[in-house]
């Protein structure tokens, strides 16, 4: 990414999240597993949804395609955080700045279209069984999850364009581990209070939308399982209730961050950890356990992998 404005300013200072030595080398443990974790978590769900046959439906072609978005998301912050950790100064030129903003809000807004689409697909599982194939095609999948990559290429770029050309020439210190956008534009030489409304409306308008139409159909499914038998409004309401975990996972710390910002460093900070640390993890944690047909799934994955290697 080329400069374009005259800023002074040519990297940022990261403060990250302690000052403590001791507490650094906990959370660097800490960080290092969790994103391990994520890491082949999210892979193993990728890998067994495309190796094994009976996971070739929507449900699980999107749930590989959340896979994919949380383990971009989490590769944007975590191991640079990571590596901050073994550093005094915590420095990130302005350049890497500006595509941690813009890399962490494609796969954010990715995110928030995504988990809407997969709303869409058990809407029409559980509310319209009788045409589910044909309304959820592979065709249309792979449009969809198409969109959600659209819809959060728009918002990043959107998000960029509103901050790149701003004046850096004075405080280049970032209360955060990660180039938060709320914060980089409180670095700007200007009154940003009109921007600061314009990216809080842009990550408002996306955040509200797809939070209202996951509302609107998590509503008509719970209102449609009512007259279904036990097994299925069981069935029905262990999916939903996995997805609607997620949603409130995902959404809460975006609402605190963007909509409704609290202001309060620690709090801020934990949000942030919350929202890019921990939520790509929690994601393939809670549709695992969750799922009676992805784990005997990867009990067959593990099964074949340990055949193939007794034969080899």
């Amino acid at each position: 990414m080329e400069r374009v404005n005259q800023s002074i300013v040519s990297e940022f200072v990261l403060l990250g999240l302690t000052d403590s030595w001791e507490l650094q080398i906990c959370l660097l443990l800490l960080f290092s597993v969790i994103y391990l974790a994520t890491v082949l978590g999210n892979m193993l769900i990728m890998t067994t949804v495309i190796t094994d046959s009976h996971l070739h439906s929507p449900m699980y072609f999107l749930l590989a395609n959340l896979s994919f978005v949380d383990l971009w998301l989490s590769s944007v912050t975590i191991p640079k955080t990571i590596i901050d950790f073994f550093r005094d100064s915590k420095t990130i030129s302005f350049e890497t700045c500006m595509w941690q903003v813009v890399f962490v809000h494609f796969a954010g807004g990715g995110e928030m279209v995504l988990l809407v689409t997969m709303a869409y697909d058990r809407y029409v599982a559980i509310c319209k069984p009788l045409h589910y194939t044909n309304i959820m095609s592979q065709q249309r999948c792979i449009w969809l999850v198409l969109i959600s990559w659209a819809i959060g290429l728009v918002h990043s770029i959107s998000q960029l364009a509103m901050i790149v050309d701003l004046p850096f020439c004075g405080p280049r210190e970032i209360d955060s581990f990660f180039c938060d956008l709320p914060l980089v534009i409180e670095l700007a030489c200007m009154d940003t209070y009109t921007i600061g409304l314009l990216v809080n409306a842009d990550s408002g308008f996306l955040a509200t939308t797809c939070f209202i139409l996951l509302l609107i159909s998590y509503t008509y499914i719970l209102l449609t399982v009512r007259h279904h038998s036990t097994d299925g409004v069981y069935k029905a309401l262990s999916t939903c209730t996995a997805h609607i975990m997620v949603v409130v996972i995902f959404f809460v710390p975006c609402i605190f961050i963007y909509l409704c910002p609290l202001n309060i460093p620690s709090v801020d900070k934990f949000l942030a950890v919350f929202y890019a640390v921990f939520t790509p993890l929690l994601n393939p944690a809670i549709y695992t356990f969750r799922n009676k047909e992805m784990k005997a799934a990867m009990k067959r994955l593990r099964s074949y992998y340990v055949s193939s290697r007794e034969k080899s």
